[in-house]
């Protein structure tokens, strides 16, 4: 039916809502939310007044829709969340979706553990962050850990005790090990406990007078190597508190955030303040920015980043005020559960804090611009565009299998994860073939995928196997492609599989996607991240085999057959193929492999067979 957007403009109803702007191929080129639809969406269509952004943007709409809410709150949550879902070309938008590390404490668990978590849950534990190093939680959950003890077993306790042997933790004094029949210290679990919380909460003199004491008694009873363990304890815990620079006394959470621009651009810097200490900070690119008020992009900045992070913080600082500041406090308060204030320093320390933010901002967009921008282009543009080329709505995570082995000889397979166009190694995992397929990759790569697919990952949501990828891209065509999508029918999963086609040369020529051959511009920045995910993969899988030679030789089955030696081996193996083939084969056919005699084909048939 044709849209007519005159007449569609009478039909807008005075109430507050959402409304999407429509392109002629149905992209969703920019929402916005209103008070009132009828005025908003008709100020649009005025021919005075407009920037030459909005009158660009007007000249592509074909059509539009509105949603209408109750409220105001209403149609403020809900525009955040479109935006984020369909993220339209016009509008301002905060260009990286990133998401930062808790340290979760399960105090609703009867033996509580410390965990690495990216998201936050009503579930009654104990939530500290977020920080912006991962590394730095690891290494700060990994010393908590040593110093006190705690389990880090998914073991549900008491219900489980028993049931299982202790972990090797227990063994080499890393946890108390509650999961023994015979624990009876439930208060000195308690204990430590609440001096992890301690820690976590900035106390760090409890914690330093414990390991001195423990080093102390140990040095009195001549253990001078625990005596070291507890120093170098101490050093850690040290280095830790050094790192956190007070801001204010009042042991507040907030955020703190400026804004930098030029004609072009626009940079965020947020710092993050946790229990009156500076724990990190971080920054973002804003885009459309051009005819926009600093009030604008910081108002926009605010709705959109606090709509997608799980943690709000009680106060909130900016350098300037914002339209809908009132507005977007009452819907944080929502989330949060409880009162956030925003609040504009005008004086003393905040307001120093801000003019510190805002030199950053200024500094990340003065020096870091072209830099930014290739880096993006290269990563996230890459994905982009290798999404576009599929027809697929993204691609932002991408995994890649290879298989490696020398003639069948201790097969492995290999996953790299790709994410917005930047490998994250974190994600990356490793496979022992373990069905004796030898040099049949088919085979093998049906046997990585359907353990992959299949097998169960920690409680953590973010591990690697909890995660399903938007694309699977495969080193190779129509086979591989098949091959991975036998197993996924399988397993009654849908996820798009391409793999990588190759001209005469070996060298990748185009995709191969739902049956069909697409070309891909060598020149382009798809093309270039595919070369990088295809070199990664081969590298990871190459990388593990010759890991695995170093460690047996290449042993097999084959080197436990007297008579077998390692050139018989390898004749063996290039003329099956595989074990599999050696074990269906007779005598006789064994016997015609170049260097065997009869004697030693018998025992290769004995040692699969028995002596029938």
């Amino acid at each position: 039916m044709e849209f007519i957007i005159e007449e569609e403009l009478k039909k807008l109803p005075h109430s507050p809502g959402v409304y999407l702007m429509h392109d002629e191929d149905d992209v969703i080129i920019y929402i916005g939310k209103a008070v009132d639809l009828f005025n908003r969406v008709h100020s649009y269509f005025r021919k005075t007044g407009k920037t030459q952004k909005i009158l660009k943007m007007v000249s592509n709409i074909s059509w539009f829709e509105f949603i209408l809410t109750d409220s105001e709150m209403e149609a403020l949550v809900l525009e955040c969340n479109l935006i984020k879902e369909h993220r339209p070309k016009y509008n301002t938008m905060l260009k990286d979706d990133k998401t930062y590390p808790y340290i979760r404490v399960t105090v609703n668990e009867e033996y509580p553990r410390i965990l690495v978590t990216r998201s936050m849950k009503k579930d009654k534990s104990r939530y500290f962050g977020p920080y912006t190093s991962a590394l730095s939680v690891k290494n700060t959950v990994e010393l908590i850990n040593r110093i006190y003890g705690l389990r880090t077993c998914s073991r549900d306790l008491p219900r489980d005790r028993g049931k299982v042997r202790e972990c090797l933790n227990y063994h080499i004094k890393k946890c108390m090990g509650p999961c023994r029949p015979e624990f009876d210290n439930k208060e000195k679990y308690e204990e430590a406990v609440n001096g992890a919380l301690d820690l976590l909460n900035g106390n760090f003199e409890r914690v330093l007078k414990l390991l001195k004491e423990r080093m102390q008694k140990a040095s009195d009873e001549m253990r001078f190597e625990d005596a070291a363990v507890e120093r170098d304890l101490i050093e850690s815990v040290k280095e830790v508190s050094q790192k956190q620079k007070i801001t204010a006394g009042d042991m507040q959470d907030r955020d703190v955030i400026a804004l930098y621009r030029d004609e072009e651009d626009a940079v965020v810097q947020i710092f993050f303040v946790r229990n009156g200490k500076l724990i990190g900070r971080d920054h973002f690119m804003m885009t459309h920015v051009q005819n926009k008020k600093d009030a604008g992009i910081l108002n926009e900045f605010v709705k959109q980043y606090y709509s997608g992070t799980p943690f709000v913080p009680k106060e909130i600082m900016i350098e300037e005020e914002i339209d809908e500041k009132d507005l977007i406090a009452r819907y944080l308060a929502e989330k949060k559960g409880s009162k956030v204030n925003i609040i504009i320093p005008i004086k003393g320390s905040k307001e120093k804090l801000i003019l510190l933010a805002k030199k950053n901002a200024q500094m990340i967009l003065e020096n870091n611009r072209e830099r930014i921008r290739k880096e993006e282009g290269r990563t996230l543009g890459a994905a982009k565009e290798m999404a576009q080329i599929l027809g697929l709505e993204k691609a932002d995570r991408v995994e890649s299998y290879d298989i490696s082995h020398i003639s069948g000889f201790d097969p492995v397979g290999s996953m790299v994860v790709f994410e917005k166009g930047k490998a994250k190694h974190s994600d990356y995992r490793k496979f022992r073939i373990r069905s004796g397929f030898g040099n049949d990759d088919y085979a093998s790569m049906h046997e990585v995928l359907y353990r992959r697919f299949t097998h169960k990952g920690s409680d953590d949501e973010f591990d690697a196997f909890n995660r399903m990828p938007d694309l699977i891209l495969m080193d190779g065509g129509k086979g591989q492609v098949n091959a991975a999508l036998d197993v996924l029918s399988g397993l009654g999963i849908s996820i798009p599989v391409a793999g990588l086609v190759k001209d005469d040369r070996h060298r990748t020529r185009g995709i191969y996607y739902n049956n069909t051959e697409l070309p891909v511009d060598r020149h382009s920045e798809a093309f270039a991240l595919m070369t990088r995910i295809q070199d990664e993969v081969h590298r990871f899988a190459i990388e593990y085999h010759r890991s695995l030679r170093k460690v047996h030789q290449i042993h097999s089955v084959l080197d436990d057959i007297k008579g077998i030696g390692k050139v018989r081996r390898k004749e063996l193996m290039k003329h099956f193929g595989s074990i599999e083939d050696i074990k269906k084969a007779d005598v006789e056919e064994l016997a015609a492999v170049n260097g065997m005699d009869a004697k030693a084909a018998h025992a290769v048939y004995i040692y699969f067979h028995g002596d029938k």
